[in-house]
This record gives C-alpha cells, sequence and structure tokens, in this order.
C-alpha cells in the first residue's frame, strides 16, 4: 500500500499561499511532498505519522542523530542558566566553543563564528583578496559553497552548458541564480575536480587569491580525490602564494573530530565549518592561521574585514556546539569508529545486492557519508558522473526507498549520512528494504532506462 500524504499535502497548500514555491529552502522542494514534524535519534515522522529510518539528516548535520540526548540537554541547561543574546562584547561559552573548536582541529590557530556555512565561505573570500591582495577565486565544478554570487554557479551542470571535459583548462560560469550584477564571473574561475594542471596553469596569472573547495565533492554525491591530489594543490597553493581555503562545511566533524584535512594530512590556510558541528543546529565557523583571521581586527581600517551579525555566537547554538563537540571529545574516537562500521557495512550490503539483482552500481563512501552511482566505477569529476550516471534510475531508486519508510533525499546523487544513532538492526533494515525495492515493478520494469 502506498504511504499516505494527506495532511502533508493540505499543509503545502498552506505554505504556497504565503510562501513563493512552499518551502523557505527551495533546494529542499522534491517529490513526493512529505512535510516531516518530528525526528528522535535515526527516526523522522511526517505529518501523516509515518515513520522513515532517516539517511538524508537535513542534508548531514546530524551527526549524533535527532534530538541527541547530550546534545539537548546542553541547549536546556543554558536556556535554565539564563544565556542570553546580550548584542554587546562576548560572552563566555563563545571563548569556550572556541577553545573546543580549536582543539578538535589543531591546524586553526584562530577561529570566528557565523550562523551559516555560506557566511563563513563569504568570509573565507573577503579575507583571501585582503590578504594577498588579488582579485579572483578558484571553484571546483561540481562543488557547492554556498549561495552568494560569486559560488553560486556550477554544481549539477548540463554538459551542454560547460562542454567536455577540458583537461588543464577552465569552463563557463554557469549562475544558479538570477538577479547578479554583470561581472562576477570575471573573477571566478571553474575547474575540474582533481585536475592539478587546471589548478597550476591559473596560479601562473599571479591573479588568483584564493582556492576555495570542498576536500569531497559531497553536492554531488562523494566525490573523492585521486591519490595525492591534495598533497599536490598544498604544494600549489604554497609556492604561488594562494590561499587554500577547504569547505568542510559537510565534511568536518562527520568523517574525522578534526576534519578530512587529518584524513590527507594536509594543513590549510583556511578552514570552514557547519552543519555537524553542532548536530542541527545553525552554526558556521571559520578559522587558520593567525596571520590571516587577524585581518578581521587589522589595526588599519583600510585592511580590516569586516565581520559582523546579530545572531553570531548566539547562546543556545553555542551551548549546542559546546554539547557536540565535548560529546565528539569524550568518545575518544569510538564514536567515529563506530559510524565507520556501521557505514561499511551497509556499503558492502548495497554492493552484493545490486550485483545480485544485476544492476550496475558503485556505492562510494567515506566513513559514514554514502551515495549509490548507477554506473560501473566511481567517479572521479562531475563529467564522469553526467555522462556515465543512470540519473532516472537513481531518483526511482530513492522514491521506491522511501515508499518502504527509508528516506534519502529524492534527487539524484545527493549524500546519505548514518548517523550514531543508527543501529546494526537499522543497517539490516534498510538493507531488506533495498532488497524489496531491487525486485520490485516500479524500479525494475525501467531499470535498463
Amino acid at each position: 500500500m502506498p504511504l499516505i500524504h494527506q495532511k502533508s499535502a493540505e499543509i503545502y497548500a498552506r505554505s504556497r499561499v504565503l510562501i513563493p514555491g512552499g518551502c523557505v529552502s527551495l533546494n529542499r522542494r522534491v517529490e513526493p511532498e512529505i512535510v516531516f514534524v518530528r525526528g528522535e535519534g535515526a527516526y523522522i515522522y511526517d505529518a501523516d505519522g509515518n515513520r522513515y529510518l532517516d539517511y538524508h539528516a537535513a542534508f548531514a548535520p546530524f551527526l549524533l542523530g535527532h534530538a541527541c540526548p547530550q546534545v539537548d540537554a546542553a541547549v536546556r541547561q543554558a536556556m535554565d542558566e539564563g544565556w542570553l543574546l546580550s548584542g554587546s562584547g562576548t560572552a563566555p561559552w563563545e571563548a569556550d566553543a572556541a577553545e573546543l573548536l580549536c582543539a578538535c582541529v589543531p591546524t586553526l590557530q584562530q577561529v570566528q563564528f557565523t550562523t551559516t556555512g555560506s557566511e563563513a565561505t563569504y568570509h573565507a573570500l573577503r579575507l583571501s583578496r585582503a590578504y594577498t591582495g588579488r582579485p579572483d577565486i578558484v571553484v571546483m565544478q561540481g562543488g557547492y559553497n554556498g549561495y552568494h554570487d560569486e559560488v553560486a554557479c556550477n554544481v549539477m551542470t548540463p554538459i551542454s552548458a560547460i562542454g567536455p571535459r577540458n583537461p588543464g583548462g577552465e569552463y563557463p560560469f554557469v549562475p544558479l541564480t538570477a538577479g547578479m550584477p554583470p561581472g562576477i564571473e570575471e573573477h571566478v574561475h571553474v575547474v575540474g575536480f582533481n585536475d592539478t594542471a587546471a589548478l597550476e596553469n591559473l596560479f601562473k596569472t599571479g591573479k588568483i587569491a584564493c582556492l576555495l573547495s570542498e576536500p569531497i565533492l559531497q553536492n554531488i554525491g562523494l566525490v573523492k580525490p585521486l591519490p595525492g591530489y591534495w598533497q599536490t594543490v598544498r604544494n600549489l597553493c604554497t609556492r604561488y602564494g594562494v590561499v587554500l581555503a577547504l569547505d568542510e562545511v559537510k565534511t568536518g566533524f562527520r568523517h574525522a573530530i578534526a576534519g578530512y584535512q587529518s584524513i590527507l594530512g594536509i594543513v590549510p590556510d583556511l578552514s570552514i565549518f557547519g552543519k555537524a558541528i553542532a548536530n542541527g543546529y545553525p552554526l558556521g565557523a571559520i578559522g587558520g592561521k593567525a596571520e590571516i583571521m587577524n585581518l578581521f581586527d587589522a589595526p588599519d581600517s583600510a585592511k580590516r574585514v569586516m565581520i559582523s551579525g546579530t545572531y553570531n555566537g548566539h547562546p543556545l547554538v553555542m551551548a549546542a556546539a559546546i554539547g557536540t563537540m565535548r560529546h565528539l571529545l569524550q568518545s575518544d574516537g569510538a564514536i567515529h569508529s563506530r559510524l565507520d562500521a556501521l557505514g561499511a557495512a551497509l556499503e558492502q550490503g548495497l554492493q552484493e545486492l545490486f550485483q545480485q539483482a544485476g544492476i550496475p552500481a558503485v556505492v562510494v563512501r567515506q566513513a559514514s557519508a554514502f551515495c549509490v552511482y548507477f554506473m560501473d566505477h566511481a567517479p572521479f569529476d562531475w563529467h564522469d558522473i553526467a555522462e556515465n550516471h543512470n540519473m532516472e534510475l537513481d531518483v526511482r531508486y530513492r522514491r521506491a526507498l522511501i515508499e518502504r519508510g527509508i528516506y534519502q533525499f529524492p534527487l539524484a546523487t545527493k549524500q546519505g549520512s548514518i548517523s550514531a544513532a543508527h543501529t546494526n538492526n537499522d543497517i539490516e533494515m534498510t538493507l531488506a528494504a533495498v532488497s524489496k525495492a531491487l525486485k520490485s515493478s516500479e524500479l525494475m520494469g525501467k531499470a535498463g532506462t
């Protein structure tokens, strides 16, 4: 029996009257239109009372699961103690959170907090330009670094818009939004992931202030770096005086408490964090070398980079971040080890099921994050996905799982996320649902298309 979403439909009808598109963030708008109202542990519940095992995790921040007791207890304590948003001066919890973040990520000499990851990446660009005196930036085709003008471009771009793969070269700037002023594209250079030759060719121009990139492209699933890629990038940035700004909004804390940079063994000049840092509470952070970060408070006003925000360091958000980081630190790696084990079990089980069904598919995973690509190899850049991945089958697969109580965001190539609240039984239940979905008429009847 198909799931009933009558109350969800009624809520969407109300929302569309006054909210353009019916959602306050239109990248959430997908089919089926389900209104979720509650989360607990690894599960989410919709307005009609249906329960789903959640692998979407609100685009990945819920590393510890929904309503994590340790995090919620920290927030409740802050409320009970009357922590206030004073709008004047600093607060002790700002220092507490900064000390914890720098303890977690040793490459951070200084940090600043924002409300969103997009704000933090925006600050990274300003800092880089102020530090280098250069105007241009480099971003990745298939990467996502926020909604502001210079980075709102080139994520799931049609090949017809960017042309064939161009090794050593760059791609046209393709905006994700209307309303950009003319000339933005002159200072933004888009290159393919894993293409170090393209980076060096741009760096040689002497115009590049900053390379801003996710260490793994996690907005088109999981596209991993080739062996040695980031070490070469780090060396190139040092040689040409380019600020390496690593966008760890999705990878930070999820793959390791010190960020994916600790797995790579590299030291970025700037790092951006968000999402899992506060387990779903709205927080972004930027940190890195003191000589760059100090530009936020440079004595010379001509060199000073502005940072402001009424809700930066909001007390309840700081409490959530403190609770999250303390919980992770106190586990001494046990949480991440368990997450990796759950991920490995899911990866192996999924791969076996696709092989048994005779469906070409590869499961790409990093710790607790995963993505199924309906192609015969792990992709190494966006062109590889666009040319080889079966997008239509991907969406049908996700919808078939939703009908069976397993929620992954029903848009092709979007990352799945396991939380610390998931159990071995949850993984087994997921594999059982996948097995049934792969035998279903709505999926198998069109699997070859």
